[in-house]
């Protein structure tokens, strides 16, 4: 595709796009009483519109909804992706899979703003995050210090085996000083088709006692938060915890396999 064309496409494309996150829209189209456009992800963030101040409802714009799978969009991150023609929902399938689509840090709760590349993730972990273990193989053993603590804790280690890289998460949340609650994650750096060449099973055992899941892992790109509320992890409470516990330590048994 040659420069004009390029820059034709993206001056069209300037028109469907969202004022606020300047993403492009797709279905559903929301709108204000005096025709400003809005995408369904910042609509809930705001009460009037970004561009004349009206109070904004939930008025669809049918018109436009049936435009974005004939016009052609550039990728998101097309400062480094060529894919400069796709179709709208063709662009959120390349999107959600494109090796240029930045990462974030994996260290769960250091508060880290880093983001990069696939690539860059594991040398970022080994220069700024020293403490993260990572283990190689694909069965191993989490170690968890201090469960016996009695406050909100998050435990990392990650997971290195057949040629890629896994974020385990175990995450301990406390209600009222005494409702104490595990979610034990496993995530892979990389897509969710990436994550459907896999499989993982997690098991905890001892004093003649065992608790295991078998699921299929979970990008990194998605959120702690809905994995949990989504169930899509291995659950349990502070009694299961301390059943399973030797002096506050706990070992989740790790196993990924492909499949």
């Amino acid at each position: 595709m040659d420069h004009n064309s390029t820059s034709a496409m993206e001056t069209k494309g300037g028109l469907y796009m969202c004022p606020v996150c300047s993403d492009y829209f797709l279905p559903p189209i929301l709108q204000c009483h005096n025709g400003h456009r809005i995408c369904t992800e910042c609509r809930p963030k705001l009460t009037h519109c970004p561009m004349c101040t009206a109070a904004l409802g939930n008025i669809r714009n049918l018109a436009m909804e049936k435009t974005p799978n004939t016009l052609k969009l550039p990728c998101n991150y097309s400062i480094f992706c060529r894919a400069v023609a796709l179709l709208g929902i063709k662009r959120k399938e390349h999107e959600e899979g494109c090796e240029y689509r930045p990462y974030s840090c994996p260290c769960w709760g250091a508060c880290c703003k880093w983001q990069g590349s696939l690539k860059q993730v594991m040398p970022h972990l080994m220069m700024s995050h020293e403490s993260i273990t990572t283990l190689q193989g694909e069965d191993v053993v989490f170690l968890a210090k201090h469960t016996n603590l009695t406050e909100d804790r998050s435990w990392v280690m990650m997971q290195s085996c057949f040629g890629h890289h896994f974020r385990l998460l175990l995450e301990k949340r406390v209600k009222w000083y005494v409702c104490e609650h595990y979610f034990a994650i496993v995530q892979l750096i990389g897509t969710r088709k990436q994550t459907k060449k896999f499989a993982y099973k997690l098991e905890l055992n001892g004093h003649g006692r065992r608790l295991t899941l078998e699921e299929t892992p979970k990008s990194i790109h998605e959120q702690v938060t809905i994995i949990i509320l989504n169930s899509d992890c291995l659950q349990f409470d502070g009694y299961t915890a301390r059943l399973f516990a030797d002096d506050g330590i706990l070992r989740i048994h790790v196993s990924i396999c492909m499949v």
